[in-house]
């Protein structure tokens, strides 16, 4: 009977110690999955900034291109004369200017 008794014992306490373990296990499980819903939201965060931010040096790249144009463009001598007619008002020898009168006043 005392072998019996013992045993009976030890039997219950490895259920209980399996339950335990599987209680621990189960509130693991259930710890891992929150978090990496977490770290998913995280993610979906991160791209879409990353995405934004990419938008944005495209077109900055873009206006760099367009300065480096200009630039170019200024060193013309089609620009200079441009500038020169409209800005300053100057003219080529014996080139005629014609002012049309409703602009005028």
């Amino acid at each position: 009977m005392a072998t019996r008794a013992k045993y009976k014992r030890g039997s219950i306490q490895s259920t209980y110690g399996m339950i335990m373990a599987t209680v621990a296990v189960a509130l693991l499980l259930v710890v891992v999955l929150v978090r990496s819903f977490g770290l998913v939201q995280k993610r979906d965060q991160y791209q879409s900034k990353i995405e934004a931010l990419q938008a944005q040096i495209d077109e900055e790249q873009q206006r760099s291109e367009e300065i480096a144009e200009f630039e170019t463009y200024t060193t013309t001598r089609k620009y200079i004369e441009q500038i020169a007619k409209e800005k300053l008002g100057l003219v080529y020898p014996g080139e005629i200017i014609f002012k049309d009168k409703s602009s005028a006043n």
